[in-house]
C-alpha cells in the first residue's frame, strides 16, 4: 500500500500505477487464501451484489441516470443495501 500511495502522490506514469495496484490485488488474493476465503467466489459474490444494487437504482430512478446527481444515486444505493438486510 505504501508503494501504491507513493506513485499516486507523484505524477507517475499510468504503467507504474497499474503495476503497484496489481501488487495490491495480488497481495489481497494471497491473504484471502491465507484466511480460507476463495478469492474467485468472493469476487463473484460482490459482482452479483453490485449488479443487484445497480439494477435497483435503474428500476427506482425518478429520471435518466445520466441526469441524476451522485448524491441521488447514492441515496438509492443505500436503499438497495437496506433492502438486502
Amino acid at each position: 500500500m505504501r508503494e501504491l500511495r507513493e506513485v499516486l502522490d507523484q505524477p507517475a506514469a499510468q504503467e507504474e500505477r497499474e503495476e503497484e495496484f496489481g501488487d495490491v490485488l495480488f497481495s489481497l488474493i494471497n491473504y484471502a487464501r491465507f484466511i480460507g476465503v476463495d478469492p474467485e467466489t468472493a469476487l463473484e459474490r460482490v459482482n452479483m451484489k453490485f449488479k443487484r444494487r445497480f439494477e435497483y437504482i435503474e428500476t427506482h430512478a425518478s429520471r435518466d441516470l445520466n441526469d441524476m446527481t451522485l448524491a441521488e444515486m447514492d441515496a438509492l444505493w443505500e436503499q438497495a443495501k437496506r433492502g438486502e438486510a
